[in-house]
Protein backbone atom coordinates (compact mmCIF):
# COMPACT_ATOMS: atom_id res chain seq x y z
CA UNK A 1 0.00 0.00 0.00
CA UNK A 2 1.56 3.04 -1.04
CA UNK A 3 2.06 6.14 1.36
CA UNK A 4 0.98 9.46 1.21
CA UNK A 5 3.64 12.19 0.05
CA UNK A 6 4.13 14.21 3.02
CA UNK A 7 3.13 17.72 3.35
CA UNK A 8 5.92 20.02 2.99
CA UNK A 9 6.40 22.45 5.55
CA UNK A 10 8.05 25.82 6.23
CA UNK A 11 10.18 26.67 9.39
CA UNK A 12 7.79 29.74 11.04
CA UNK A 13 10.92 30.97 12.03
CA UNK A 14 13.90 30.65 9.93
CA UNK A 15 17.49 30.86 11.31
CA UNK A 16 18.60 34.35 10.46
CA UNK A 17 15.41 35.55 11.75
CA UNK A 18 16.03 34.08 15.59
CA UNK A 19 19.36 35.29 15.02
CA UNK A 20 18.38 38.81 14.53
CA UNK A 21 15.61 38.79 16.87
CA UNK A 22 17.70 37.90 19.71
CA UNK A 23 20.55 40.25 18.84
CA UNK A 24 18.15 42.72 18.42
CA UNK A 25 16.82 41.80 21.59
CA UNK A 26 19.74 41.85 23.79
CA UNK A 27 20.68 45.56 22.17
CA UNK A 28 17.38 47.17 23.30
CA UNK A 29 18.45 46.02 26.74
CA UNK A 30 21.86 47.48 26.87
CA UNK A 31 20.38 50.80 25.04
CA UNK A 32 17.64 51.00 27.55
CA UNK A 33 19.23 50.52 30.58
CA UNK A 34 22.32 52.42 29.65
CA UNK A 35 19.90 55.32 28.67
CA UNK A 36 18.44 55.47 31.95
CA UNK A 37 21.36 55.70 33.59
CA UNK A 38 22.37 58.53 30.63
CA UNK A 39 19.02 60.21 31.63
CA UNK A 40 19.93 60.36 35.29
CA UNK A 41 22.73 62.59 34.16
CA UNK A 42 20.23 65.29 33.15
CA UNK A 43 16.31 63.99 34.02
CA UNK A 44 13.76 65.64 31.61
CA UNK A 45 11.09 64.96 33.65
CA UNK A 46 10.70 64.98 37.65
CA UNK A 47 11.90 61.30 38.29
CA UNK A 48 14.92 59.31 37.91
CA UNK A 49 15.51 55.71 37.42
CA UNK A 50 17.27 53.09 40.10
CA UNK A 51 20.75 53.21 39.70
CA UNK A 52 20.23 49.35 40.37
CA UNK A 53 18.72 48.82 37.06
CA UNK A 54 20.86 51.03 34.64
CA UNK A 55 24.15 50.00 33.11
CA UNK A 56 27.24 52.05 32.82
CA UNK A 57 28.04 53.22 36.51
CA UNK A 58 28.73 56.50 35.53
CA UNK A 59 27.67 59.04 32.88
CA UNK A 60 30.67 58.16 30.47
CA UNK A 61 30.16 54.27 30.84
CA UNK A 62 26.55 54.51 30.30
CA UNK A 63 27.39 56.45 27.08
CA UNK A 64 30.11 54.36 25.61
CA UNK A 65 27.56 51.38 26.26
CA UNK A 66 24.75 53.28 24.91
CA UNK A 67 26.74 54.14 21.66
CA UNK A 68 27.78 50.77 20.92
CA UNK A 69 24.75 49.09 21.00
CA UNK A 70 22.81 51.95 18.94
CA UNK A 71 25.35 51.04 16.06
CA UNK A 72 24.55 47.17 17.01
CA UNK A 73 20.81 47.81 17.30
CA UNK A 74 20.88 50.09 13.17
CA UNK A 75 22.89 47.75 11.66
CA UNK A 76 20.92 44.09 12.99
CA UNK A 77 17.72 45.69 12.56
CA UNK A 78 18.45 46.77 8.84
CA UNK A 79 19.49 43.36 8.30
CA UNK A 80 16.41 42.14 10.09
CA UNK A 81 14.17 44.99 7.51
CA UNK A 82 16.09 43.73 4.59
CA UNK A 83 15.73 40.09 4.91
CA UNK A 84 11.90 40.62 5.53
CA UNK A 85 11.83 42.24 2.59
CA UNK A 86 13.46 40.45 0.29
CA UNK A 87 11.98 37.03 1.35
CA UNK A 88 8.90 38.33 1.20
CA UNK A 89 8.25 37.85 4.74
CA UNK A 90 7.24 41.11 5.14
CA UNK A 91 4.56 41.28 2.91
CA UNK A 92 3.16 38.28 3.45
CA UNK A 93 2.87 37.90 7.65
CA UNK A 94 2.50 41.48 8.29
CA UNK A 95 0.32 42.95 5.91
CA UNK A 96 -2.75 43.09 5.10
CA UNK A 97 -3.63 45.05 8.05
CA UNK A 98 -6.49 47.99 9.13
CA UNK A 99 -8.10 49.84 12.07
CA UNK A 100 -11.02 46.91 11.77
CA UNK A 101 -8.93 44.55 11.63
CA UNK A 102 -7.10 45.38 14.64
CA UNK A 103 -9.95 45.82 17.04
CA UNK A 104 -11.54 43.09 15.93
CA UNK A 105 -8.53 40.79 17.00
CA UNK A 106 -7.89 42.77 19.61
CA UNK A 107 -11.67 42.00 21.28
CA UNK A 108 -11.54 38.46 20.34
CA UNK A 109 -8.08 38.32 22.40
CA UNK A 110 -9.70 39.86 25.54
CA UNK A 111 -12.24 37.55 25.21
CA UNK A 112 -9.85 34.76 25.47
CA UNK A 113 -10.99 33.84 21.85
CA UNK A 114 -8.03 34.34 19.70
CA UNK A 115 -6.20 31.28 18.62
CA UNK A 116 -2.61 30.52 18.35
CA UNK A 117 -2.53 27.50 16.71
CA UNK A 118 -1.06 28.22 13.78
CA UNK A 119 2.69 30.32 14.55
CA UNK A 120 2.97 31.00 10.91
CA UNK A 121 0.21 33.44 11.10
CA UNK A 122 0.33 36.85 12.59
CA UNK A 123 -3.61 38.15 13.93
CA UNK A 124 -3.60 41.88 13.10
CA UNK A 125 -2.74 43.07 17.07
CA UNK A 126 0.66 41.44 16.40
CA UNK A 127 1.05 43.12 12.70
CA UNK A 128 0.21 46.40 14.03
CA UNK A 129 2.56 45.94 17.18
CA UNK A 130 5.44 44.60 15.24
CA UNK A 131 4.85 47.07 12.15
CA UNK A 132 4.89 49.88 15.38
CA UNK A 133 7.85 48.46 17.15
CA UNK A 134 9.85 48.80 13.43
CA UNK A 135 9.07 52.49 13.55
CA UNK A 136 9.57 53.28 16.76
CA UNK A 137 13.23 52.01 16.75
CA UNK A 138 14.16 53.74 13.48
CA UNK A 139 12.52 57.01 15.49
CA UNK A 140 14.81 56.01 18.28
CA UNK A 141 17.78 55.97 16.32
CA UNK A 142 16.97 59.04 14.67
CA UNK A 143 16.46 60.82 17.66
CA UNK A 144 19.63 59.71 19.32
CA UNK A 145 21.18 60.73 16.17
CA UNK A 146 19.96 64.18 16.87
CA UNK A 147 21.25 64.19 20.60
CA UNK A 148 24.07 63.09 19.95
CA UNK A 149 25.68 64.73 16.96
CA UNK A 150 23.14 67.93 16.62
CA UNK A 151 25.16 70.38 14.77
CA UNK A 152 25.95 67.28 12.03
CA UNK A 153 22.12 65.64 11.13
CA UNK A 154 20.59 70.01 11.03
CA UNK A 155 18.09 68.46 9.03
CA UNK A 156 16.55 65.59 11.16
CA UNK A 157 17.17 68.13 14.06
CA UNK A 158 14.84 70.34 12.30
CA UNK A 159 12.12 67.83 11.87
CA UNK A 160 12.30 66.64 15.46
CA UNK A 161 11.67 70.74 16.26
CA UNK A 162 14.66 71.10 17.69
CA UNK A 163 17.03 69.35 20.03
CA UNK A 164 15.43 69.69 23.14
CA UNK A 165 11.89 68.42 21.10
CA UNK A 166 14.08 65.58 20.04
CA UNK A 167 14.63 64.66 23.79
CA UNK A 168 11.26 64.51 24.34
CA UNK A 169 10.38 62.47 21.49
CA UNK A 170 13.29 60.16 22.36
CA UNK A 171 11.94 59.82 25.48
CA UNK A 172 8.81 59.03 24.57
CA UNK A 173 9.65 56.41 21.70
CA UNK A 174 11.64 54.71 24.41
CA UNK A 175 8.77 54.67 26.76
CA UNK A 176 6.96 52.72 23.86
CA UNK A 177 9.35 50.40 23.30
CA UNK A 178 9.58 49.33 26.61
CA UNK A 179 5.28 49.24 26.67
CA UNK A 180 5.60 46.62 23.65
CA UNK A 181 8.35 44.42 25.34
CA UNK A 182 6.22 44.30 28.64
CA UNK A 183 2.87 43.32 26.84
CA UNK A 184 5.27 40.75 24.48
CA UNK A 185 6.41 39.12 27.58
CA UNK A 186 3.09 39.01 28.79
CA UNK A 187 2.40 37.45 25.80
CA UNK A 188 4.92 34.88 25.63
CA UNK A 189 4.11 33.61 29.45
CA UNK A 190 0.60 33.38 27.86
CA UNK A 191 1.55 31.04 25.14
CA UNK A 192 5.03 29.86 25.65
CA UNK A 193 5.13 27.72 22.84
CA UNK A 194 6.20 31.08 21.09
CA UNK A 195 9.17 31.31 23.10
CA UNK A 196 10.11 27.93 22.06
CA UNK A 197 9.99 28.41 18.40
CA UNK A 198 11.73 31.49 18.63
CA UNK A 199 14.23 29.28 20.26
CA UNK A 200 14.67 26.44 18.14
CA UNK A 201 12.37 26.85 15.28
CA UNK A 202 8.98 24.98 14.34
CA UNK A 203 7.93 23.77 11.33
CA UNK A 204 4.51 24.25 9.72
CA UNK A 205 2.40 22.58 7.12
CA UNK A 206 2.93 24.85 3.56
Amino acid sequence: MSQLPASPTVSTHPRWLRLTHWLNALAVLVMVTSGWRIYNASPLYDFSFPKSITLGGWLGGALQWHFAAMWFLAINGLIYLIANIASGRLSRRFFPVSPQGVFRDLWAALRGRLGHADLSHYNQVQRFAYLFVMLDITLLVMSGLVLWKSVQFPLLRELLGGYDAARHVHFIAMSLLVAFVAVHLVMVALVPKTLLAMIVGRKEPV
